[in-house]
């Protein structure tokens, strides 16, 4: 077996694991009965479809009637409760063969808070799968992992109490409880058709407000991007091979410059494009300035390799020039 340049111990005992783990899985054909947390949302939609599609049974987490419907009519089975209600996770949980984490609370005025929510979820959920095996996928992000420079799975970054997320740090806490529990780092852009509220949206509605697309200094600086039916893809694959521990990179663009992102989304609202100092940057971008100043690219070369991940969907430049986010 071929394991990629670079790896340390550990990454080299999840690359013999889930070698022999996916071996199983291939021979078996497992079908499972899966939680999903997150079920209703941008990807977690694409995620259920995906997992229907691949012949799992989905127990969707449904906070209220309008998701329970998005529910019934993807072919979802539905479990009433939230991210906050302890005693849902774990009755959903109790139920499944797997839980796949995507859910989150996306509210930014207290992150802090959302993020203990995020990390007692994880627990909750970890302590109903522990000792069985069972995996469990969590959430993460590859936007801190290696600011600045190329991140890959190997890198685990100190915990950072300026972002408090501990997703990752839960989930390996989890795996020592004897859970499959492994993280999926997404790309700050999961682009795609539905996609309102992520990391283009957010520039476009600014360059329409101010009247022309912007780039801070340069505009050398990188972020990765992945569709959301990619994305979808690979936390099916994770879910169906996980190994405890493991890190996976839901980044199929190592690294797109934000200049190229502000021309393209320039050329579709038909306004300039322009580069503003640093100094300028807050005003201009207000909340989402330091979004508009990141470094992040990150590969996920290991990741393709050791789950067989091939994205096959469409770039995020693409995506901006057929109008994804203009119409």
């Amino acid at each position: 077996m071929l394991l990629p340049f670079r790896l340390n111990q550990t990454q080299i005992w999840i690359n013999l694991v889930g070698w022999r783990r996916r071996s199983l899985y291939q021979q078996k054909k497992i079908n499972m009965r899966v939680f999903v947390t997150g079920a209703t949302g941008f990807i977690g939609t694409a995620i259920v479809q995906e997992l229907i599609s691949a012949g799992h049974q989905v127990l969707g987490l449904a906070r209220s009637d309008a998701s329970a419907n998005k529910l019934i009519e993807a072919g979802a089975e539905v479990h009433r409760g939230s991210l906050e209600d302890l005693d849902s996770l774990r009755s959903g949980a109790a139920q499944s063969d797997g839980v796949i984490h995507a859910g989150f609370i996306h509210d930014f005025t207290r992150f802090k808070e959302v993020c203990e929510i995020d990390k007692k979820a994880i627990e909750t959920i970890g302590a109903m799968l522990a000792g069985s095996e069972r995996p469990l996928i969590v959430t993460s992000g590859t936007a801190l992992v290696s600011p600045g420079t190329l991140a890959t799975e190997e890198i685990i970054p100190p915990f950072n109490p300026a972002w408090p997320r501990a997703s990752e740090y839960t989930a390996d806490a989890v795996a020592a409880l004897g859970v499959r529990a492994a993280s999926l780092r997404l790309s700050p852009s999961v682009h795609g058709e539905g996609d309102h509220h992520g990391f283009i949206p957010i520039l476009v509605n600014i360059a329409r407000e101010k009247g022309f697309s912007a780039y801070i200094g340069e505009g050398l600086n990188q972020l990765n991007a992945v569709h959301r039916l990619d994305a979808a893809h690979l936390f099916r694959l994770a879910l169906e091979q996980a190994t405890p521990g493991a890190r996976y990179h839901g980044s199929t663009e190592e690294a797109i410059t934000v200049k190229a992102i502000a021309e393209a989304i320039g050329k579709q609202l038909n306004v300039s494009v322009k580069s503003i100092t640093p100094g300028a940057a807050s005003e201009h971008f207000g909340w989402f300035s330091p979004m508009a100043a990141i470094d992040c690219p990150a590969s996920s070369r290991w990741t393709q390799e050791h789950l067989n991940w091939h994205p096959t969907h469409s770039t995020l430049l693409a995506d901006i020039e057929n109008g994804v986010y203009t119409k």
